[in-house]
Protein backbone atom coordinates (compact mmCIF):
# COMPACT_ATOMS: atom_id res chain seq x y z
CA UNK A 1 0.00 0.00 0.00
CA UNK A 2 1.53 3.22 -0.84
CA UNK A 3 2.50 5.89 1.73
CA UNK A 4 1.72 9.59 2.38
CA UNK A 5 4.83 11.59 2.38
CA UNK A 6 5.01 15.76 3.45
CA UNK A 7 8.12 17.20 2.04
CA UNK A 8 9.23 21.06 3.71
CA UNK A 9 12.04 21.94 1.41
CA UNK A 10 13.57 24.80 3.40
CA UNK A 11 16.05 27.37 2.36
CA UNK A 12 17.40 30.61 3.24
CA UNK A 13 17.08 31.58 -0.32
CA UNK A 14 14.97 30.33 -2.88
CA UNK A 15 14.67 27.16 -2.85
CA UNK A 16 15.86 26.20 -6.29
CA UNK A 17 18.47 23.67 -5.09
CA UNK A 18 16.21 21.78 -2.66
CA UNK A 19 13.66 21.68 -5.65
CA UNK A 20 15.68 19.38 -8.41
CA UNK A 21 16.89 17.01 -5.15
CA UNK A 22 13.51 16.92 -4.38
CA UNK A 23 12.90 15.59 -7.62
CA UNK A 24 15.56 13.43 -8.27
CA UNK A 25 15.24 11.68 -4.83
CA UNK A 26 11.07 11.74 -5.40
CA UNK A 27 11.83 9.57 -9.18
CA UNK A 28 13.79 7.08 -7.08
CA UNK A 29 10.72 6.08 -4.71
CA UNK A 30 7.71 6.48 -7.10
CA UNK A 31 5.35 4.05 -5.26
CA UNK A 32 4.39 6.76 -2.54
CA UNK A 33 2.81 10.00 -2.59
CA UNK A 34 4.06 13.06 -2.01
CA UNK A 35 2.98 16.62 -1.21
CA UNK A 36 5.32 19.36 -1.24
CA UNK A 37 5.43 22.56 0.65
CA UNK A 38 8.24 25.45 0.24
CA UNK A 39 9.66 27.43 2.98
CA UNK A 40 11.66 29.90 1.09
CA UNK A 41 13.81 32.79 2.90
CA UNK A 42 13.74 31.26 6.19
CA UNK A 43 16.24 32.87 8.75
CA UNK A 44 14.77 33.52 11.78
CA UNK A 45 13.16 31.56 14.77
CA UNK A 46 9.78 32.66 14.28
CA UNK A 47 9.74 31.37 10.99
CA UNK A 48 11.01 28.18 12.44
CA UNK A 49 8.46 27.80 14.74
CA UNK A 50 5.81 28.08 12.10
CA UNK A 51 7.60 25.10 9.80
CA UNK A 52 7.52 22.59 12.41
CA UNK A 53 3.88 23.19 13.53
CA UNK A 54 3.18 22.96 9.78
CA UNK A 55 5.21 19.42 10.07
CA UNK A 56 3.07 18.66 13.17
CA UNK A 57 -0.08 18.89 11.31
CA UNK A 58 0.67 16.63 8.63
CA UNK A 59 1.50 13.19 8.10
CA UNK A 60 5.02 11.73 7.77
CA UNK A 61 6.82 15.20 7.78
CA UNK A 62 10.14 14.99 5.97
CA UNK A 63 12.36 18.66 6.20
CA UNK A 64 15.09 18.70 3.26
CA UNK A 65 17.15 22.00 4.48
CA UNK A 66 19.89 24.38 2.84
CA UNK A 67 20.56 26.95 5.51
CA UNK A 68 23.93 28.14 6.08
CA UNK A 69 23.11 30.34 9.62
CA UNK A 70 23.82 28.24 12.14
CA UNK A 71 21.24 29.45 14.70
CA UNK A 72 18.11 28.26 12.38
CA UNK A 73 20.27 25.29 11.74
CA UNK A 74 20.25 24.31 15.06
CA UNK A 75 16.83 25.54 16.06
CA UNK A 76 15.43 23.30 13.44
CA UNK A 77 17.43 20.41 14.27
CA UNK A 78 16.55 20.12 17.81
CA UNK A 79 13.10 20.52 17.09
CA UNK A 80 12.84 17.86 14.73
CA UNK A 81 14.64 15.58 17.53
CA UNK A 82 11.85 16.75 20.06
CA UNK A 83 8.85 15.57 17.61
CA UNK A 84 11.25 12.57 15.78
CA UNK A 85 10.62 14.86 12.43
CA UNK A 86 13.15 13.33 10.46
CA UNK A 87 15.48 16.05 8.93
CA UNK A 88 18.17 16.51 6.44
CA UNK A 89 20.85 19.44 5.93
CA UNK A 90 22.19 18.92 2.03
CA UNK A 91 24.66 21.56 2.80
CA UNK A 92 25.68 20.22 6.31
CA UNK A 93 28.24 17.30 4.77
CA UNK A 94 29.75 19.54 2.01
CA UNK A 95 30.25 22.96 3.80
CA UNK A 96 32.67 21.61 6.79
CA UNK A 97 34.33 18.87 3.88
CA UNK A 98 35.01 21.72 1.69
CA UNK A 99 36.52 23.92 4.52
CA UNK A 100 39.36 21.65 4.76
CA UNK A 101 39.69 20.91 0.99
CA UNK A 102 40.21 24.63 0.68
CA UNK A 103 41.57 25.80 4.46
CA UNK A 104 39.22 28.44 4.54
CA UNK A 105 36.09 29.30 6.37
CA UNK A 106 32.86 29.41 4.44
CA UNK A 107 31.10 32.64 4.34
CA UNK A 108 28.15 31.28 5.16
CA UNK A 109 25.83 33.87 3.55
CA UNK A 110 23.04 33.42 2.58
CA UNK A 111 21.85 33.52 -1.17
CA UNK A 112 25.57 34.05 -2.21
CA UNK A 113 24.87 32.29 -5.37
CA UNK A 114 22.54 35.29 -6.25
CA UNK A 115 24.47 37.75 -5.82
CA UNK A 116 24.81 40.79 -8.70
CA UNK A 117 27.99 39.50 -10.07
CA UNK A 118 29.59 39.34 -13.41
CA UNK A 119 28.47 35.77 -13.41
CA UNK A 120 24.42 36.72 -13.05
CA UNK A 121 24.70 39.37 -15.02
CA UNK A 122 25.96 37.31 -18.17
CA UNK A 123 22.97 34.64 -17.29
CA UNK A 124 20.27 37.57 -17.96
CA UNK A 125 22.10 38.93 -21.33
CA UNK A 126 22.20 34.82 -22.55
CA UNK A 127 18.54 35.07 -21.18
CA UNK A 128 17.46 38.08 -22.82
CA UNK A 129 19.18 37.23 -26.48
CA UNK A 130 17.75 33.39 -26.74
CA UNK A 131 14.18 34.87 -25.99
CA UNK A 132 15.11 37.23 -28.81
CA UNK A 133 16.12 34.40 -31.11
CA UNK A 134 13.47 31.94 -30.46
CA UNK A 135 11.55 30.33 -32.93
CA UNK A 136 13.44 32.04 -36.00
CA UNK A 137 13.37 35.57 -35.22
CA UNK A 138 16.43 38.30 -35.69
CA UNK A 139 18.08 35.69 -38.15
CA UNK A 140 20.57 38.29 -39.06
CA UNK A 141 22.16 37.96 -35.63
CA UNK A 142 21.41 34.73 -34.84
CA UNK A 143 25.04 33.79 -35.90
CA UNK A 144 26.17 35.49 -32.47
CA UNK A 145 24.75 32.76 -30.75
CA UNK A 146 26.75 30.44 -28.59
CA UNK A 147 24.49 27.22 -29.96
CA UNK A 148 22.35 27.27 -32.71
CA UNK A 149 19.57 24.83 -32.41
CA UNK A 150 17.30 23.45 -35.39
CA UNK A 151 14.79 21.08 -36.07
CA UNK A 152 10.72 20.23 -37.81
CA UNK A 153 7.97 22.16 -35.60
CA UNK A 154 7.67 20.73 -32.47
CA UNK A 155 10.78 18.92 -31.44
CA UNK A 156 11.42 21.36 -28.04
CA UNK A 157 13.36 23.93 -29.42
CA UNK A 158 12.03 26.21 -27.49
CA UNK A 159 11.63 24.84 -23.59
CA UNK A 160 15.29 23.71 -24.56
CA UNK A 161 16.76 26.68 -25.20
CA UNK A 162 15.44 28.90 -23.05
CA UNK A 163 16.34 26.00 -20.28
CA UNK A 164 20.05 26.42 -21.57
CA UNK A 165 19.68 30.48 -21.81
CA UNK A 166 19.17 30.19 -17.76
CA UNK A 167 22.06 28.30 -17.42
CA UNK A 168 24.34 31.68 -19.28
CA UNK A 169 24.15 30.28 -23.13
CA UNK A 170 23.22 32.31 -25.83
CA UNK A 171 20.89 30.44 -27.97
CA UNK A 172 18.80 30.29 -31.34
CA UNK A 173 16.29 28.12 -32.19
CA UNK A 174 15.61 27.93 -35.80
CA UNK A 175 12.72 26.15 -37.27
CA UNK A 176 13.23 24.05 -40.35
CA UNK A 177 10.52 24.29 -42.80
CA UNK A 178 9.96 22.37 -46.19
CA UNK A 179 11.34 23.97 -49.55
CA UNK A 180 13.12 26.93 -47.23
CA UNK A 181 16.47 27.71 -47.32
CA UNK A 182 18.68 28.63 -44.38
CA UNK A 183 20.97 31.74 -44.89
CA UNK A 184 24.85 30.53 -45.00
CA UNK A 185 25.80 32.67 -42.88
CA UNK A 186 23.85 30.34 -40.11
CA UNK A 187 26.20 27.45 -40.85
CA UNK A 188 29.53 29.15 -41.23
CA UNK A 189 28.97 30.83 -37.56
CA UNK A 190 31.15 29.88 -34.88
CA UNK A 191 27.79 29.12 -32.66
CA UNK A 192 27.75 25.50 -31.98
CA UNK A 193 25.30 23.95 -34.34
CA UNK A 194 22.86 20.95 -32.65
CA UNK A 195 19.77 19.08 -34.73
CA UNK A 196 17.23 18.18 -32.85
CA UNK A 197 15.40 15.02 -34.42
CA UNK A 198 12.15 12.51 -33.58
CA UNK A 199 10.25 9.74 -34.33
CA UNK A 200 7.49 10.56 -36.74
CA UNK A 201 4.59 9.14 -35.10
CA UNK A 202 5.60 10.58 -31.68
CA UNK A 203 5.60 13.83 -33.70
CA UNK A 204 2.27 13.68 -35.23
CA UNK A 205 0.88 13.23 -31.57
CA UNK A 206 2.15 16.17 -30.23
CA UNK A 207 1.09 18.16 -33.15
CA UNK A 208 -1.82 16.98 -32.85
CA UNK A 209 -2.27 17.65 -29.07
CA UNK A 210 -1.07 21.13 -30.01
CA UNK A 211 -4.18 21.29 -32.61
CA UNK A 212 -6.18 20.44 -30.41
CA UNK A 213 -5.33 23.22 -28.08
CA UNK A 214 -5.03 25.83 -30.35
CA UNK A 215 -9.19 24.46 -31.49
CA UNK A 216 -7.24 24.83 -35.03
CA UNK A 217 -8.83 22.65 -37.74
CA UNK A 218 -7.54 23.47 -40.81
CA UNK A 219 -3.64 22.92 -40.62
CA UNK A 220 -4.23 19.17 -42.18
CA UNK A 221 -0.99 18.76 -43.73
CA UNK A 222 1.04 19.49 -40.39
CA UNK A 223 -0.02 16.13 -39.19
CA UNK A 224 -0.28 14.31 -41.73
CA UNK A 225 2.45 11.65 -41.70
CA UNK A 226 3.46 11.72 -45.56
CA UNK A 227 4.75 15.75 -44.78
CA UNK A 228 5.49 14.64 -41.27
CA UNK A 229 7.71 11.73 -42.47
CA UNK A 230 9.58 14.01 -45.45
CA UNK A 231 10.13 16.79 -42.99
CA UNK A 232 11.72 14.90 -40.57
CA UNK A 233 13.90 12.90 -43.97
CA UNK A 234 14.91 16.43 -45.54
CA UNK A 235 15.93 17.58 -42.13
CA UNK A 236 18.41 14.26 -41.18
CA UNK A 237 19.94 15.46 -44.83
CA UNK A 238 20.88 18.76 -44.10
CA UNK A 239 21.89 17.80 -40.66
CA UNK A 240 24.30 15.20 -42.63
CA UNK A 241 25.49 17.59 -45.21
CA UNK A 242 26.25 19.91 -43.03
CA UNK A 243 28.12 17.99 -40.19
CA UNK A 244 25.75 18.71 -37.43
CA UNK A 245 25.37 16.72 -34.51
CA UNK A 246 21.83 14.80 -34.20
CA UNK A 247 19.75 14.69 -30.84
CA UNK A 248 16.86 11.66 -31.00
CA UNK A 249 14.16 13.98 -28.47
CA UNK A 250 11.37 11.70 -28.77
CA UNK A 251 12.25 9.90 -25.22
CA UNK A 252 14.05 13.09 -23.94
CA UNK A 253 13.13 15.69 -21.28
CA UNK A 254 14.14 18.96 -21.75
CA UNK A 255 17.19 18.92 -19.13
CA UNK A 256 18.00 15.51 -20.59
CA UNK A 257 17.80 16.96 -24.15
CA UNK A 258 20.04 20.00 -23.30
CA UNK A 259 22.43 18.19 -21.24
CA UNK A 260 23.46 16.37 -24.44
CA UNK A 261 23.74 19.83 -26.30
CA UNK A 262 25.83 21.11 -23.40
CA UNK A 263 28.06 18.16 -23.47
CA UNK A 264 28.66 18.69 -27.52
CA UNK A 265 28.79 22.42 -26.61
CA UNK A 266 31.89 21.29 -24.49
CA UNK A 267 33.32 18.80 -26.94
CA UNK A 268 33.16 21.49 -30.08
CA UNK A 269 34.79 23.81 -28.28
CA UNK A 270 37.69 21.47 -27.09
CA UNK A 271 38.04 21.01 -30.80
CA UNK A 272 38.78 24.83 -31.83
Amino acid sequence: MNKNYNFFLVSDSTGETLDRIYLALKAQFPNNNYKIHHFAFMRTTTQTATLINACKKTENPIILYTLVEKQTTNHIINECKTYNIPCFGILDYLIPQFEKIFNQKATLKPSGQHELNKEYYRKIEAMQFTLQHDDGQKLDTAVDADIIIMGVSRTSKTPTSIYLGERGYKVSNIPLVLHQKLPDEIFSSEAVKVGLTIDPTRLSDVRKTRMNILNDKQSSTYVDMDVIQNEISEAKKMFVSKKIPVIDVTRKSVEETAASIIKIYEIEKEKR
